[in-house]
């Protein structure tokens, strides 16, 4: 799904929409979300971010789970689409995360949490994510970052408490998945976003996952690379 290493600025390298590279391929993606756009409205950045939700997950009615944080729903993703052309570093929890977002059409640093922290972790018994996300924090790699967490609740739980003391990445997408404080990190997200004016797109249910959040990131990629080419205002 993606090149490591590929930057935006080679132009033989351009973006390819839903990782899409070959001509039978780029014609599958385009059939799909035009049969995605049959379903999901077509008027707004936020509704682009919709369609690849539901492109992603395969339902249509995933449309109606997602949540946007911000002045208005297209804030979070004007801000992520500004952070990709500003060049901030792309921060997902782990790394299946990372592998699935793109490396084309941008040149953000991409970095996973995960890895980072295994003393803390050790120390004091909490999870990996959570612990690697502290030492990250504790770097300064989440301030105007696209902070990404897509599987591990403790890791969005983490993330929500560094933005409480003062963290602030440019955008949070935030879609950790399962039965076990996902629901309720997600919420933690949303609420915390709102009290500290932190962009957010997260989801609302169990489902979710690492996937979901890479198509997510893929998305304002792409928007941000339309707006750099006048395709649309931020």
């Amino acid at each position: 799904m993606t090149t490591e290493g590929v930057s935006g600025s080679d132009t033989s390298e351009e973006y390819a929409d839903l990782g899409a590279t070959t001509t039978e391929a780029m014609e599958i993606a385009e059939t799909s979300m035009a049969i995605v756009r049959e379903f999901v409205p077509d008027e707004t950045l936020a509704d682009r971010v919709r369609q690849k939700a539901v492109h992603s997950m395969g339902d249509i009615e995933f449309q109606h789970l997602l949540r946007f944080t911000g002045s208005d729903e297209d804030a979070p993703v004007r801000a992520g689409a500004r952070a990709v052309l500003d060049e901030q570093p792309i921060v997902t929890d782990i790394t299946m995360a990372k592998a699935g977002i793109t490396s084309r059409g941008h040149d953000c640093e991409k970095r996973k949490a995960i890895g980072n922290g295994a003393k803390l972790a050790a120390e004091t018994g909490m999870t990996r994510t959570a612990a690697s996300v502290l030492e990250l924090d504790r770097q300064g790699a989440y301030d105007g970052s696209i902070a990404v967490i897509g599987n591990a609740p403790t890791a969005a739980l983490t993330l929500a408490d560094c933005i409480e003391q003062g963290t602030r990445p440019a955008v949070v997408i935030a879609t950790p998945v399962g039965f076990v404080k996902a629901v309720e990190s997600r919420e933690r997200v949303r609420k915390v976003a709102a009290e500290h004016d932190v962009p957010a797109i997260t989801n609302v249910g169990r489902r979710g996952g690492s996937g979901l959040a890479a198509a997510l990131t893929n998305e304002l990629i792409h928007i941000g690379t339309d707006a750099q080419d006048g395709e649309v205002e931020l």
